[in-house]
């Protein structure tokens, strides 16, 4: 049995339909914890098993983790938490005891690059993700986390900036290249190691993306398929942090965001080797003409 977790988020519900197409012939049984159970689709409920509530509760990883072999992982963001360690470890440490607890073999989680690099130990969210994989580790099971950059998804969250404005933001400088990658290929790379659990030991799986790009090469190739011109326009950090705590973001998460945000411009991502495997496959030109161009034509 798989337990997934986050089975309504971006790249939790991915791996959740890449299990559930291949559930007929691999024969797998599939669990998921979800705080709103109505959240997922009415033909996804009637073919998986339930557990309601949030995956940091005790008594509901107790519940989820019974007769399990393996978990897919993912800490959901708390924008509210005090402290980065409790928004990471301790999100974390209630299911770490209960892997031991029922005997889970195999661990699939969603962390990020950057660890051995000069930088690791001052990359605020990232910083707080690498620790949440120790503590993982540190259980015995077989644990792969999932190496991110920043994900060409997140520009999402700026369609109305780049459809009415033709702008988008962010905090490094405009020519500095580096790797992004789309949650799809994320997702995929998760479900091939909980279908395929032949690997052992602990170890970190890279999704780079299949090139490094620039701010400026994400403009260039956003205006050619929107058929519009879009620039990049770069933030500060400091405004960055007024911008996230003037939306309700509390003081450490946004100090993690900023920390993060200086690490990437310091090589936090640039430490891993692209290989055939790392590389994904697809493109930022594919993910903006199938994933960011319908969704600014749907805006209304």
């Amino acid at each position: 049995m798989i337990v997934i977790t986050t089975p309504t988020g971006d790249i939790g519900s991915q791996v959740l339909t890449t299990l559930l197409k291949s559930a007929p012939s691999s024969g797998e049984e599939l669990r998921v914890i979800v705080r709103d159970p109505a959240k997922l689709p009415a033909p996804v409920r009637d073919r998986v098993d339930i557990v309601p509530g949030s995956h940091a509760d005790p008594e509901v990883v107790d519940r989820a983790f019974t007769g399990a072999d393996a978990v897919f992982w993912v800490v959901p963001p708390d924008a509210q938490a005090p402290s980065l360690d409790l928004a990471y470890r301790g999100f974390t440490r209630a299911a770490a005891q209960a892997f031991t607890t029922h005997g889970v073999t195999h661990v699939v989680g969603v962390s990020a690059l950057g660890r051995g690099t000069a930088v690791a130990g001052r990359a605020g969210l990232v910083t707080a993700s690498l620790a949440m994989d120790d503590l993982i580790a540190d259980t015995g099971v077989a644990y792969r986390a999932l190496a991110n950059p920043s994900f060409m998804d997140n520009l999402l969250r700026q369609l109305r900036s780049i459809r009415d404005q033709g702008v988008f933001t962010d905090t490094v400088a405009a020519d500095r290249a580096a790797p992004t990658a789309a949650t799809r290929d994320i997702a995929a790379a998760a479900a091939g190691l909980l279908l395929d659990r032949s690997w052992t030991g602990t170890g970190s799986v890279p999704v780079l993306g299949p090139q490094d790009l620039s701010p400026n090469d994400l403009a260039r190739i956003m205006s050619e398929v929107l058929d519009t011109p879009v620039r990049y326009q770069r933030q500060s950090l400091e405004d960055l942090r007024t911008s996230l705590t003037g939306h309700g973001i509390g003081e450490a998460f946004a100090q993690g965001m900023v920390d993060m945000m200086r690490a990437k411009e310091e090589g936090l991502d640039d430490g891993v080797r692209r290989t055939p495997q790392s590389a994904g496959t697809t493109t930022f030109r594919q993910w903006c003409e199938e994933v960011l161009k319908p969704a600014v034509l749907a805006l209304d």
